[in-house]
């Protein structure tokens, strides 16, 4: 039986495809399981600094949920949209602590972009496009899209797309803020190994913190977000020692020497 996920690990970066190749990277419910059993052996695993996330091929990063399946299997469609990490697959993301980059091989439609949404970073290569068809479908989004993307990229452009169904192209997409940059297909995974390789580089426990902080103010309201980091920062920058302060000072300052 073909493996639902690759993993593959070097230097403390694990790449994980989603291999349904033949089926453009559909969300199976097997998938999906297998997706949520990976992230949450990846987050336990202290060799692993930050992941990858990608899809088998040049056609797809992931198509959406499984219609095929959603129309043989009576209450699959419920099931999707449960609360449980191992059948959606946004929280399976969520359940890790180390950064993910989403490395967008190609189209993310619908619950697939609800995917490419749940990643920390977004790279695409010039195949990549991004669609959201609920309407269409006559499916309301279950995985966050509706709240997400009009937070991304404006609330009118997050509307044109969600009222039209239509395909966002990747410059477009880049010039939008959707993702961070485009990059040919063949400098896809290269690219998203080298900003991985960087985050890396950062102390893993801080790195969690500083995620959470993150997410947890986008969740909030700016206030209420301001108040978050107000009161992790006073727990956490007193004990921090000016000698170490100034080690770390003098290592970033080397660092940015190294990038011009």
């Amino acid at each position: 039986m073909t493996d639902l996920i690759l993993t593959e690990m070097a230097d403390g970066i694990a790449t994980v495809t989603l291999n349904r190749p033949e089926a453009m990277n559909a969300l199976s419910k097997a998938l999906r399981r297998r997706l949520y059993e990976v992230m949450t052996a990846l987050d336990a695993d202290d060799e692993v600094r930050a992941v990858i996330l990608t899809g088998a091929g040049e056609r797809a990063f992931t198509a959406g949920l499984d219609l095929k399946e959603l129309g043989s299997e009576e209450g699959a469609l419920g099931a999707a949209n449960a609360e449980g990490a191992d059948e959606n697959p946004v929280k399976a993301i969520e359940v890790c602590r180390k950064p993910v980059i989403g490395a967008i091989n190609g189209v993310a439609i619908t619950g697939g972009f609800e995917v490419a949404l749940a990643c920390d970073v977004l790279i695409a290569s010039t195949n990549a496009r991004f669609a959201d068809t609920h309407a269409r479908v006559g499916i309301v989004p279950g995985w966050g899209l509706s709240q997400k993307l009009s937070r991304m990229i404006g609330i009118s452009r997050a509307k044109e797309l969600s009222f039209t169904g239509n395909f966002l192209d990747a410059e477009t997409a880049e010039r939008w803020g959707l993702v961070n940059r485009v990059v040919a297909p063949e400098e896809l995974l290269a690219e998203a190994r080298r900003i991985a390789a960087d985050m890396a580089s950062i102390d893993p426990a801080f790195l969690a913190q500083y995620k959470a902080l993150i997410d947890k103010g986008y969740a909030a309201s700016f206030g209420e977000g301001l108040a978050i980091e107000h009161k992790l920062s006073s727990a956490k920058n007193s004990a921090v020692s000016p000698e170490e302060v100034e080690a770390r000072r003098a290592a970033v300052q080397a660092r940015g020497r190294t990038q011009g």
